[in-house]
């Protein structure tokens, strides 16, 4: 079994055939992304106190960004469902029963999403946590430095702040409608020539209500 920051990698059937099926389809960058997204929420979560199930953390860390990935995006839906829809079908032929399959789509389904999952099972408050403190340094002197460098050493980041821009870039420039309220539009707005951000004012005003 692999130990990283103190951490156990889940070493079941389910968790391994989870990273090999990540491995098979997705870049080095959103693998390791994925598993600094699953160390990154551990830690916080040991650091919280939360009682949370291992191996359901990490099916949702590793397809949190699989929608990003040529294999399993969608042309219009946006990349998160992507990513969770695929998980609920990978636990369900795993015997993985409904509330839990839930809590992982639950938590991929939102992991872009401010606030929101912190309120919720720890399982969902922590996808999210290992995605704000990997891509936006939210929490990130919360971890040891000791702690940060054996995440990094086991799965790097070289240039990793452009290249996770160009990754969302490039998985949701054909569904700009699907960055709609959220934070994705910020990304095509900076990156996708062509690209109008639509405006929610303009959609209430501009709806065929006459008034």
């Amino acid at each position: 079994m692999t130990t990283i920051a103190d951490i156990r990698i889940p070493d079941s059937a389910l968790a391994r055939e989870a990273t090999e099926l990540v491995q098979d389809s997705a870049s080095a960058l959103i693998f390791d992304h994925s598993r600094r997204v699953f160390l990154f929420g551990s830690l916080q979560g040991r650091r919280r106190g939360l009682d949370f199930d291992p191996e359901l953390l990490y099916v949702g860390a590793m397809f949190h960004d699989l929608g990003l990935t040529e294999r399993y995006r969608d042309a219009t839906q946006r990349f998160e469902i992507d990513g969770a829809d695929e998980a609920r079908k990978f636990l369900h032929a795993h015997g993985i029963g409904d509330d839990r399959a839930e809590l992982v789509w639950t938590a991929i389904a939102l992991h872009t999403t401010p606030e929101i999952p912190a309120r919720m099972a720890p399982e969902i408050a922590l996808v999210t946590a290992g995605v704000e403190l990997d891509v936006l340094g939210i929490g990130y002197h919360d971890i040891s430095a000791a702690a940060r460098d054996a995440v990094v050493a086991a799965h790097p980041r070289p240039d990793f702040k452009n290249r996770i821009l160009s990754a969302f870039t490039d998985g949701i420039a054909h569904r700009p409608a699907s960055t709609f309220g959220n934070v994705k539009a910020d990304v095509l707005e900076r990156f996708s020539p062509g690209y109008g951000r639509p405006n929610f004012v303009d959609v209430i005003e501009g709806s065929d209500w006459p008034e």
